[in-house]
């Protein structure tokens, strides 16, 4: 028996090992199973957590990640071996066990149930399961529709790699697409290797707010701050303490005042650090606030660009709905003016318009005026964002300036005397009347500001106008209907073709009435406007006839303008007009001005200039307008004689504020009268002196006239010599003169001109026409600021700029300021000048008719930069050889049709004639082209191809391309690339090659034009 127990208890200690597992694995699964439930509800806590703290800007703890993968990876194993524990039991129970099988299973999920159990308690023991996580480099911005923007990319991006730019301004008008391209900019730096730690973009915006503009850059920095903190110093230090090292980009939208980047934070951009600060703004003189390296200026999209951006809002499903919509959609864009804003909005509020009487709606609201909410599906939303812009002006005046400046037309240049006239007598510049000069200076502060804020541009003539774009202007006039409200407070149908003027139930609630630039001929009906302050019937041609009645009701006007129309009379009813500052009657047709004006005793501004017709002035009219700082009679009334009835100059000296006169004199008694009042002298402004005798003393008195502007002389007999001449003192550093133009037309006598030295620096103008004997002009050089030389019709005239110049000072001599010059019909002139000058700044010559000139006065660089055209160029071949080759881009033209060219050819010597089409341009270099239309020939294919930059070319017929062969190889040797274009086949050119003389060999492909490449040497000719 004890035998058998001590067998037993060793198969016993044999056997529970094996058979334990196999007997425990139901059990064993069993628990996996459970615990591999819990381990998943401990997993899905852990993985809200984490989604929860994602939301929050952390990221996920790398720990809790491997955990959250051991866990997937442990449910993956438990359920693949469950199939197999399902196989197992059922062997068991059909009693063909796989003993060993079931013992490595059983085995295996005793030693899971392990880990599954270490996995549970390491996913109860997260406390944080996401940290703060560091920013990315660059966060992308959602990019809209681009459109005619990458040169202005390519311009900022080229300066971002730049080491010494580290402050770039981008500016321009609110709409215009300035955040689109900070947008890009910020993009282009998500595929772009600079090497950048963080680039930040922030919204400044209208409000500064350093603290808002703190906690934007800290969230891109991965810094928080306690929300009670208001410590700015704070934020200041710790920005400051991660920026100081780092390279980085800082990208500001929308700036509107200087921000101080010390106070944020931000380190200056250096080329040290190579860091970057990019801003925004709607107003130029930020730039130079922010102390910008760079600036540039985002202007509205050319036509092309503009209509695609139009096209792609609209959509094409609406552009192909019917044939007429693309047609009209090209009118609707051309009314946005090409800005984004204005091209995305009303595209897409033209989305849905599908029948052509729609689109043909919106164009007649969008060309009279009507706020953009008269279209369907638009609102105000557009004109409430660029209204920012208005609202930032600062003070009344400056935003009543703005607002008058839609009076005017669509693309109208506003002059910008006119414009501040206007504004005196509307009254906005009352503080500075009395100094017209000063208020005028005053006046051109403000259109700096309003071109500043972008709500302004340049007009045609830069230096005298300014122009108002259109969203712009209907965003002024909609502010001046107060959003909308009163739609007729401003009653502006300018330039809109009207026969007949609006009814006059429209015109009661108006305070400014402008019918300009129409075709009205008369207003049949009396209007009621008791609260008109400016009334514009200017540019009205039609205009005739004024109601006896019609200024009745108008008890507050300030400015009325009646000039540039067929007006002959006034009616009585002016003297209603008590309140009435600025009154324009210019280029009229009356014959004489009524008693009645001198009862508007409050009138500042009188215009008669420019009234060939006007010849009586009662005497004492004038004299009651007790405050008249203005009057203009230019070209006008000129009756001064003594002991008439009319106006004389005792009247206008006894003016006590007036400050501005102009003045016509067509006899010596009032011309004596002006010269010896010293009043009438220092307030003339413009004096046109016509039929009278005038000494050469008096003229030398005439141009130092202290206020003096413009000087017109014509018919002036006994004038042999005019002088321009007058004194500085030593201790002034301004002239003494103010003259700006000088006209002199019809002096039948005169034969010289003398210019002084340092006297005149204003003068920019210079007109001589029909002066028959005049012959030479001393001195031009000392008019450093001249722009315009124009002299027609002096046919004994020899040299413009008479001087003797020693020939070490010839380098730095010349006209530093002319911008264009113009001869006409000068038979002597042999030389402008006989020195080679310095035109740094001309833009054009034209000459016609000056057969014995012979070259111009420009040397290799004189011009370089400025010369765009030279008209009429007909000098000899060799000088126009000589000339043209300094400036391969020139562009000049010859007038004439093709045979009176072939003509011309004929009749000159030697033996090249190079022969072109009379109806194509040159591609390159120096072109002549024809002013007369000319017509085509058959068989004439294209011009020349276009040369490399340097070279000079003739694509044309003509006397300009005839060179005798030995002087041609000489020129060309100057200008290797030298083209010239010959049309005909190759037949035609090999009989005239055989022709010709000498070892040139020039030849093309059969009936196609050809190019002639005449290098340094002849025989080195390609084709």
């Amino acid at each position: 028996m004890e035998c058998i127990s001590q067998i037993i208890n060793i198969i016993s200690r044999w056997w529970d090992p094996i058979a334990r597992p196999l007997i425990e694995l139901e059990d064993n699964f069993s628990s996996l199973k459970e615990a591999m439930e819990e381990l998943k509800c401990v997993r899905n806590d852990v993985k809200t957590r984490v989604e929860v703290a994602e939301r929050g800007l952390l990221k996920c703890k790398e720990e809790v990640q491997l955990w959250l993968k051991k866990v997937e990876e442990a449910e993956g194993e438990v359920n693949a071996m469950e199939e197999t524990f399902k196989q197992m039991m059922r062997c068991l129970w059909n009693f063909h066990p796989n003993c060993w099988s079931a013992y490595k299973l059983s085995k295996w999920a005793e030693k899971k149930l392990k880990d599954v159990a270490v996995l549970k308690s390491k996913g109860d023991s997260f406390k944080e399961v996401a940290n703060k996580q560091l920013p990315d480099a660059v966060e992308e911005k959602p990019l809209t529709l681009a459109v005619g923007r990458d040169l202005v990319l390519e311009k900022v991006l080229n300066w971002i790699g730049q080491g010494k730019v580290g402050v770039i301004g981008i500016y321009g008008m609110g709409g215009v697409g300035k955040t689109t391209l900070l947008n890009d900019i910020n993009n282009q730096f998500l595929k772009r290797n600079d090497d950048f730690y963080v680039v930040i973009w922030v919204v400044v915006s209208k409000e500064l707010n350093v603290g808002k503009i703190q906690m934007d850059i800290g969230k891109r920095l991965g810094l928080s701050w306690p929300e009670n903190e208001s410590n700015n110093q704070t934020r200041t230090h710790d920005i400051r303490k991660i920026l100081s090292n780092k390279k980085f980009m800082l990208l500001l939208d929308d700036i509107w005042e200087s921000l101080d980047l010390g106070m944020v934070g931000i380190p200056h951009p250096s080329s040290q650090n190579m860091s970057k600060v990019v801003f925004t703004t709607r107003f130029e003189y930020v730039c130079g606030h922010m102390t910008a390296d760079k600036k540039i200026k985002v202007e509205c999209l050319p036509e092309k660009e503009a209509m695609d951006l139009f096209r792609r809002n609209v959509g094409e499903e609406t552009m192909k709905y019917h044939p007429e919509i693309p047609i009209l959609a090209k009118s609707v864009a051309k009314e946005c003016k090409g800005l984004p804003l204005a091209l995305i909005t009303i595209g897409r509020a033209m989305a849905c318009k599908k029948t052509p009487q729609e689109w043909k709606h919106a164009i007649s609201v969008l060309s009279t005026s009507k706020p953009p909410s008269e279209i369907s599906g638009m609102n105000d939303k557009m004109l409430l964002r660029l209204k920012f812009s208005y609202d930032n002006l600062d003070g009344d005046t400056i935003k009543s300036c703005f607002l008058y400046c839609a009076l005017f037309p669509e693309d109208f240049n506003i002059r910008k005397g006119r414009l501040i006239d206007y504004w005196i007598g509307k009254g906005f510049l009352d503080g500075w009347d009395d100094d017209l000069d000063e208020a005028h200076n005053k006046g051109h502060d403000i259109i700096g500001r309003l071109k500043a804020a972008c709500l302004l541009e340049r007009g045609s003539d830069e230096k005298t106008e300014v122009k108002l774009h259109d969203v712009i202007r209907d965003l002024a006039l909609w502010i001046a209907s107060e959003c909308g409200k009163k739609k007729n407070r401003f009653l502006v149908r300018a330039g809109v073709g009207l026969t007949h003027a609006p009814v006059v139930e429209s015109w009661k609630e108006a305070e400014r009435i402008s019918l300009m630039n129409n075709r009205i001929k008369e207003v049949t009906e009396t209007p009621q406007c008791p609260n008109l302050l400016t009334l514009m019937l200017q540019s009205n041609l039609n205009f005739r006839k004024v109601r006896p009645e019609f200024f009745q009701f108008m008890p507050l006007l300030r400015v009325l303008d009646l000039s540039h129309s067929f007006l002959k009379e006034l009616p009585a009813g002016l003297c209603n007009l008590a309140e009435l500052r600025y009154f324009n009657l210019s280029n009229t047709e009356i014959t004489s001005l009524p008693e009645e004006i001198g009862n508007l005793v409050k009138l500042k501004h009188l215009d008669l200039g420019y009234i060939s017709t006007l010849g009586i002035i009662p005497r004492g009219v004038i004299s009651r307008l007790s405050e008249l700082r203005v009057i203009k009679l230019e070209r006008s009334y000129s009756k001064w004689e003594e002991g008439s009835e009319g106006l004389n100059m005792s009247e206008l000296e006894g003016l006590e504020r007036l400050n501005h006169l102009n003045l016509t004199l067509s006899n010596v008694h009032a011309l004596e009268r002006l010269l010896c009042s010293s009043k009438l002298q220092n307030v003339t402004r413009n004096l046109f002196l016509m039929n009278l005798t005038i000494s050469n003393q008096r003229s030398s008195l005439l141009t130092a006239m202290k206020s003096l502007q413009r000087l017109n002389l014509r018919h002036c007999n006994g004038l042999v010599e005019v002088t321009i001449s007058g004194y500085v003192k030593e201790d002034d550093d301004y002239p003494v003169s103010s003259l700006e133009w000088l006209s002199l037309r019809e002096l039948p006598h005169l034969n010289c001109i003398r210019v002084g030295r340092g006297c005149f620096r204003n003068l920019h103008t210079i007109r001589i026409l029909f002066c028959y004997k005049l012959k030479k002009i001393y001195g031009l050089l000392q008019l450093g600021n001249l722009e315009t030389i124009f002299i027609k019709d002096c046919y004994e005239l020899e040299e413009v700029i008479g001087t003797v110049i020693p020939d070490d000072e010839v380098a730095d001599i010349g006209l530093m300021q002319l911008k264009r010059m113009t001869l006409l019909n000068l038979r002597e002139l042999t030389s402008i000048c006989s020195y080679a000058l310095h035109f740094p700044s001309l833009e054009e010559i034209y000459v016609f008719n000056c057969p014995k000139l012979k070259k111009l006065p420009l040397s290799l660089h004189s011009a370089h930069n400025s010369l765009r055209k030279i008209r009429e160029a007909e000098f000899r071949k060799e000088s126009a050889a000589k000339d043209f080759a300094i400036r391969p881009g020139l562009s000049c033209t010859a007038p004439g049709t093709y045979k009176e060219r072939e003509e011309r050819e004929k009749k000159r010597a030697g033996s090249w004639n190079v022969r072109g089409r009379a109806e194509k341009r040159c591609l390159a270099g120096v072109g002549f082209e024809g002013r007369k239309k000319r017509k085509k020939r058959e068989g004439a294919g294209e011009s020349t191809e276009r040369l490399a930059a340097g070279s000079v070319a003739w694509a044309g017929p003509g006397p300009e391309a005839e060179f005798r062969k030995e002087s041609a190889a000489k020129d060309f040797a100057i200008r290797p690339g030298l083209s010239c274009t010959a049309p005909g086949t190759y037949k035609e050119r090999e009989e005239r090659e055989k022709r010709r003389a000498g070892s040139w060999n020039v030849r093309g492909r059969a009936e196609k034009p050809w190019v002639a490449v005449l290098a340094l040497k002849k025989e080195e000719i390609s084709t």
